[in-house]
């Protein structure tokens, strides 16, 4: 066969602000898709979460495989894990039922994190109670705040530093208190007293002159006699009536300096007039007495001589007694380690504060202001965009001069092909004038909109519920799609229908795909649980009567399982995660033109006979559970947000609880999830950067229009993401936190650490309802998988350093808070127990003991204002009661737990199966089968349906030339005598399929016709199709999917194609270009003749580039098989082909079975196939 080249005097360019490539680049290159993922967002990529890329063997697109995939890596967290537990060899862990390695490091891991969350909390635990103890003792605090200032407390004087009332003392002829304390109030009048050196216990065991001079030889001029009172001590305060008020004299500096015999240790005041009276000249040999007179020498007066006092050991063995015999009181001030932690809980005040204020201001301005302007539809939508067209009945259109290069599905504008093939020399048709590209006006307001439904073990209602409320959404039925899933062959508990029948019974089938075949795909799972099928039912869901009826396309995809896993419990489960990776990568395949596996092409046939449109029109993906109910007005919020900034790639809703009044588990959540969305995630979306979007309810971006809309860059269909979110083997706790118990959370963290400038929002008008757990089991469960997930995401979370903001009040620095006060949970509530109970028995006694209970204040009050003044309905905050009263199991029971289980990465309770152990995950030890899925190109797939179409229409000539009447066929039905006009009936000559040449695909390609003329057409979506580019009916598609084509090379930097070189052969174009051969240019191309025709090592599934490799008719097909019949009890018979579905429901066993059930057989006409 001859390759076909494209040449035209004139071209058609798509109109874009982009350079054209460079020169060098400009070669030939087989079909492509050229435009939209040349140039990614210009930005550093971050490094993978999980498992790095594979390096490439040069030349080739296979990774490089380690020799001994089995290491351990060591590195630092592994190490740290075995200096933590070096106390548990693992021989005793071993002992313990530990068998496995991983298992051993995995406790490890678990009791290292536990450590650390116990060394945070001390923190919390020293900040809260330790700091201010240790640089603040009690007698300093308690000096501090008890204090009678000297000349500020009328009516007292000082005795031995101890303010004394004497308001009502006794009046004598030697002493007159009043007018003591009336001169100077709180002076010191200790000398007044008779005293004896023995009266000092503190002194006995000194033998120098400071602790041995008698107190009463002052001659002071302050006093009239030498002790003319009676001995100190409480009888004479009695009879003198006088009492201590329990307060120290309180001195400043000011007043220390104004006196020449005042001096300072250890904050004690020391009067030592009466010593340096009685000793007036040096002592010779005494330290003590060399210090005193040392610091007395100062010019300017009293000195601060702790430090002098502290250097000798005579003279720090003295202070006791200097301030038993000397002190008159204490400084007024506060010492430096009080005013370190005064100062340490006032800043922390101030953060906390501003960042509770600031957070709970924003999320009123976000909720009252920014979300309004979110949701308002978009009104300027008069803007050029790139986007595929609409695929024709009859093969597929594209524009063979587009430089910039489009999928092969893509269109261009309307021609009218001629009858039968088209050949060297053979004109197609005349061309008609270019037409603009299609422009997001003609698109309109509603993007092309699928919304997944994962199921699992859900009843019949919930999933009815569900699908009802997204069918009945405002939302137009013609731009949405319904794509549920069915995650396995299971039955949950306490029903007698299997997930996949309950989804099927709800499904309008379109009769023209008949009974869907297991299609192979590449699942999430390791050894043998890395391959699964899948059968995709497809249809209709109705609901509603009247003007409230709904039609919406839908989607129905029953992961079956393989053939050997029929007798398994859980046959084609692969979790959630799983579900939303087969939507992922198929939008992502569409949106590269990437290989595809047999599930991905049978998604694409149906969904564009269904939505009437290629799945490259669709950019949003509405992701929902089996068990909640969205509100009408919902999708279109959603999409609107979408449309109103295109930095979007994610946004929420308002998550609320349906079975609130259940029982006292689903009471306590009500208020919980109200602040969880109106508190932190409407705070964090006026930085765009929702840090978790519910898997419940939450909108992602397939791909978003570049500024220009000229281009398109891939959001959630991004390899990256898709590459670490369909990771299956991790070997550390961390990793498997990730991975295997939040997957929504994580998924929100890789597109965050992804795209780093894109927008994660929270849209509080769009609001759904969910069945949230009733029992404790449940909620312990489901709480254990989302605290461990919280907390390994927002590990990862905080260390992206380009997050809005900056210091304290950046979004890094509030991720890090929230990192912390999730691993502090339990002791910031036994903490919060001790504090209130504390104030009770001892109310604070001045600002700085009460900033613990404003803190406390400010965190659980400020919420319940944000319910009042957002919702404007008190009943909201009414639910606050059943929340606090249950703290301790928020705060306590649930985070320990957690904690303690961070190595179970089960589901536990949440969702139980029939018959169901315990969940270990979707690993099998068996590693030795590697999944062999084939991985096609589009046109690839296309070129095998064609060919099977020729040899089933060839093949029904040739019975019609043996039968001119109606003859019995082997199911009983007659078949026609008349002859079917085909499409393709030119002459046996023009079949470029021999008899011999059987597609070994053909089995995995579905033995429908989408384009079956027994029923209608696909929907018509845009009214007018005038798009630029040929069309060329099937024949014509099928030479150019076999040959390829290329495009001629540029003359200039934005020059014409080039003249024909000699060595070409070619037919004429429409417009005057032609389509050729070039024989001198060696190019790639899919040949359906390779030099060697061996297929590769390692099966059809692990074939790493895009060659074709046919089988002789004389080979064994690969294994590739459908799935056979098993065993009447575990298998069905198909219609068109066996299964392998193991049957869960009853029914009459000459029917069609569906996943788990009978279908309707259609009925059989003259295009069914055999």
């Amino acid at each position: 066969m001859s390759r076909y080249n494209p040449a035209a005097s004139s071209t058609s360019i798509i109109p874009t602000s982009n350079p054209p490539p460079p020169a060098q680049h400009e070669r030939a290159t087989t079909l492509r898709r050229g435009k939209t993922l040349t140039r990614p967002e210009r930005q550093v990529a971050s490094a993978p979460l999980l498992t790095p890329p594979a390096p490439m063997i040069p030349g080739s697109s296979k990774p490089i495989v380690p020799a001994n995939t089995n290491t351990e890596v060591w590195d630092w967290w592994v190490i740290m894990s075995l200096i933590v537990t070096f106390w548990a060899p693992p021989f005793v862990l071993a002992a313990c039922g530990m068998k496995e390695s991983s298992v051993r490091q995995a406790w490890r891991e678990k009791v290292t994190l536990c450590a650390i969350s116990i060394f945070l909390g001390g923190i919390v635990v020293f900040v809260t109670m330790g700091l201010n103890s240790t640089f603040c003792p009690v007698e300093d605090q308690d000096a501090v705040s008890t204090l009678a200032v000297l000349g500020g407390t009328a009516n007292t004087v000082g005795i031995s530093g101890w303010a004394f009332n004497i308001t009502n003392s006794t009046v004598s002829n030697s002493v007159d208190f009043y007018k003591l304390a009336s001169a100077m109030p709180g002076q010191d009048v200790t000398s007044l007293f008779t005293r004896q050196a023995s009266d000092y216990t503190q002194c006995s065991n000194f033998t120098a002159r400071f602790a041995t001079t008698s107190p009463c030889t002052s001659t002071s001029t302050t006093q009239n006699t030498s002790c003319p009172l009676s001995t100190l001590g409480s009888s004479t305060f009695s009879s003198l009536n006088i009492y201590n008020t329990t307060r120290q004299v309180g001195y400043s500096w000011q007043n220390v300096t104004n006196s020449l015999y005042y001096m300072v240790i250890d904050g004690i005041v020391l009067n030592l007039d009466p010593y340096l009276t009685a000793n007036p000249k040096v002592i010779s040999g005494d330290d003590v007495d060399a210090a005193i007179r040392t610091t007395m020498a100062h010019p300017s007066g009293g000195k601060d001589a702790t430090r002098l006092f502290r250097t000798l050991k005579s003279t720090e063995e003295a202070i006791p007694c200097l301030k038993a015999r000397y002190s008159v009181g204490r400084l007024d001030k506060i010492s430096p380690g009080c005013f370190i932690s005064a100062l340490f809980l006032y800043l922390c005040l101030g953060v906390i504060l501003t960042v509770i204020l600031i957070r709970f201001a924003m999320a009123c301005v976000f909720t009252w202001f920014l979300s309004a302007r979110m949701i308002v539809p978009p009104k300027n939508l008069n803007r050029h965009a790139v986007s595929p067209m609409v695929m024709p009945s009859h093969g597929a259109k594209f524009s063979v001069h587009d430089p910039n290069g489009a999928a092969p599905w893509r269109g261009g504008t309307i021609k009218r092909p001629i009858k039968g093939p088209a050949g060297p020399g053979k004109q197609l048709a005349s061309t008609e004038p270019p037409a603009p590209l299609i422009t997001q006006a003609q698109i309109g307001a509603e993007l092309f909109t699928v919304s997944l439904v994962t199921c699992y073990s859900e009843s019949l209602s919930s999933i009815k519920a569900t699908c009802d409320s997204l069918a009945a959404t405002t939302y137009s039925d013609h731009r949405k799609l319904l794509f549920i899933v069915a995650d396995g062959m299971i039955t949950g508990e306490g029903e007698t229908v299997s997930t996949p029948d309950h989804c099927v019974g709800l499904l309008e089938a379109d009769e023209r795909f008949g009974n869907p075949l297991p299609m192979g795909y590449t699942a999430v799972g390791s050894g043998k649980k890395k391959e699964n099928r899948a059968m995709v039912y497809a249809g209709h869901y109705v609901t509603g009567t009247g003007q409230d009826r709904h039609r919406v396309p839908t989607l129905v995809i029953v992961k079956c399982g393989m053939p050997s896993e029929a007798s398994d419990k859980k046959p084609g489960n692969r979790g959630k995660r799983d579900s939303q990776l087969i939507l992922m990568n198929f939008f992502s395949r569409v949106t590269y033109n990437d290989r595809m596996t047999p599930l991905d092409f049978d998604l694409f046939r149906k969904t564009q006979v269904l939505m009437g449109v290629t799945p490259d029109f669709f950019e949003v993906c509405l992701m929902v559970d089996a068990d909640t109910v969205v509100s009408p007005d919902s999708m279109t919020h959603l999409v609107n947000c979408m449309q109103h900034d295109k930095l979007i790639m994610g946004v929420c809703g308002e998550t609320r609880i349906a079975n609130k009044r259940q029982s006292w588990v689903t009471a306590i959540q009500v208020f919980e999830y109200f602040i969880s969305h109106y508190q932190s995630k409407a705070f964090e979306a006026v930085f765009g950067g929702v840090t978790c979007l519910p898997g419940c309810f939450s909108m992602y971006r397939l791909k978003s229009r570049k500024m220009d809309d000229d281009d398109w860059i891939p959001v959630i269909t991004n390899p990256d993401i898709i590459r670490e979110y369909s990771q299956s083997e991790v070997s550390t706790l961390h990793q498997k936190n990730l991975l295997l118990l939040g997957e929504d959370r994580f998924l929100s963290t890789m597109m965050l650490r992804t795209f780093p400038n894109r927008k994660m929002m929270f849209c509080p008008q769009a609001r759904c309802h969910t069945v949230a757990p009733d029992t404790f089991s449940v909620l312990l469960s489901q709480r254990r998988r989302w605290i461990n997930s919280t907390v390994h995401n927002l590990m990862e979370l905080v260390r992206v350093r380009n997050l809005c903001g900056t210091f304290c009040f950046s979004m890094q620095f509030v991720v890090f808070m929230d990192l912390v006060g999730t691993v502090t949970l339990p002791v910031a509530i036994c903490l919060t127990g001790a504090l209130i109970i504390n104030s009770i028995i001892d109310p604070p006694q001045n600002f700085t003991s009460a900033i613990p209970l404003l803190l406390l204040a400010s965190v659980l009050g400020l919420p319940a204002i944000l319910i009042i003044i957002t919702t404007g309905k008190l009943i909201y905050a009414a639910w606050m009661l059943p929340y606090l009263c249950a703290l301790p199991v928020w705060n306590l029971i649930l985070p320990v737990y957690s904690f303690w289980h961070f190595d179970d990465f089960s589901w536990g309770e949440t969702r139980k199966v029939a018959g169901e152990g315990k969940d270990l995950g979707h690993v099998d030890d068996k590693r030795a089968l590697v999944a062999s899925v084939p991985l096609r190109r589009w046109e690839d797939w296309e070129r095998s349906r064609l060919r099977r179409i020729k040899r089933e229409e060839r093949r029904q000539r040739d019975q019609e030339r043996l039968e001119r009447a109606f003859s019995p066929r082997e199911d009983g039905t007659l078949a026609p005598s008349f002859r079917y006009n085909s499409e393709y009936d030119t002459s046996d000559a023009s079949s470029m399929v021999s008899s011999n040449d059987d597609d070994q695909w053909g089995p995995q390609i579905g033995v429908y016709n989408e384009n079956n003329p027994s029923f209608p057409p696909p929907p018509i979506v845009f009214a007018g199709d005038d798009h630029d580019g040929e069309i060329f009916n099937e024949n014509d598609l099928e030479a150019i999917l076999d040959q390829g084509f290329d495009l001629p090379p540029k003359s200039g930097p934005y020059g014409s194609y080039g003249a024909l070189s000699s060595s070409t052969s070619s037919f004429n174009l429409p417009h005057g270009g032609r389509l050729m051969a070039d024989t001198t240019v060696p190019r790639f191309e899919l040949s359906d003749n390779p030099a060697s025709t061996t297929p590769p090592r390692g099966g059809y599934g692990n074939m790493q580039s895009t060659a074709y490799y046919p089988i002789k008719a004389s080979s064994p097909p690969p294994s590739t098989d459908l799935g056979q019949s098993q065993s009447s009890t575990s298998a069905v018979q198909r219609a068109f082909g066996g299964g392998h579905a193991k049957q869960r429901s009853g029914g009459d066993s000459n029917k069609h079975w569906g996943p788990g059930g009978p279908l309707m057989d259609p009925p059989m006409t003259k295009d069914s196939w055999p």
